[in-house]
């Protein structure tokens, strides 16, 4: 694949992570309107990825919004719809979900039952409404056999006084008072959260780009995609990070006011 510069040239599409990327927490990361603007003016399409499945995309929608940044539905691209993709594969319908009013709304909507009594799987999501009666149920079902699928795999959730513990934490104290791993992890960096978008455009890869902060989901889905990766340092990773990290990012910037 060719470098990839600043000014994104013969660029058709990116693909946006959210949290660290356009903003963090609450607030906008300096220079995400205009870099959006800039990429509208362009032609750039944009869609917005998050593994944060705490939120539905009625939530993201609004969110986007009060922030001054128009979207369709179209645009969202979340774990969540990553991991009702593969329920549905599965020919899952009842589970037991570690997650939030926002994750339960996308799941029911969806037909699946979120508090059966004879759970198929138990569906762990970043839950910020977690409460120690879900860690006791979820817990009780994983002992008696149920097993467990996870809406993404990230450690920690950033914010601007830290990160925070996000879905991978949680597995880790799953695993740490159960003994089970899943059955499968969704969310990136599996490819197919933007490959399907890809192949709807009719783009190829090498056309598009995965902007994100975190090389172990943005950047890896980036290579596992064939896209070109485009690490941010606004958010979780550092440039030192980076260079002792498998992943090689197309471009490393400071954040997205220095693309386009």
């Amino acid at each position: 694949m060719k470098n990839l510069t600043s000014d994104l040239e013969n660029i058709e599409a990116v693909f946006l992570d959210l949290d660290g990327t356009i903003y963090m927490g609450d607030n906008l990361i300096e220079g995400a309107i205009d870099f959006l603007n800039r990429i509208e003016k362009r032609g750039i399409k944009r869609f917005f990825l998050s593994n944060n499945s705490s939120k539905s995309v009625s939530q993201y929608l609004a969110k986007l919004e009060k922030m001054g940044i128009p979207a369709t539905k179209e645009e969202i691209l979340l774990s969540t719809h990553d991991l009702l993709s593969w329920l549905s594969v599965e020919n899952i319908s009842q589970t037991y979900l570690v997650g939030t009013e926002g994750m339960r709304e996308m799941l029911e909507e969806s037909g699946i039952n979120t508090d059966s009594d004879d759970p198929q799987f138990v569906v762990l999501g970043y839950d910020t409404e977690i409460t120690y009666e879900k860690l006791t149920k979820s817990s009780i079902y994983l002992h008696r056999g149920v097993p467990l699928v996870v809406s993404h795999p990230d450690m920690v959730c950033p914010s601007p006084d830290g990160g925070l513990p996000d879905t991978g934490a949680y597995l880790a104290l799953f695993e740490a008072t159960t003994g089970v791993t899943p059955t499968h992890i969704c969310g990136k960096p599996n490819p197919g959260m933007i490959l399907h978008k890809i192949n709807e455009l009719g783009l190829e890869s090498n056309a598009c780009a995965m902007i994100g902060d975190r090389l172990y989901t943005d950047m890896e889905m980036a290579d596992r995609s064939g896209v070109h990766g485009i690490l941010v340092l606004s958010g979780e990773a550092t440039k030192n990070d980076a260079e002792n990290a498998p992943q090689r990012p197309s471009l490393i910037v400071d954040s997205v006011a220095s693309l386009c």
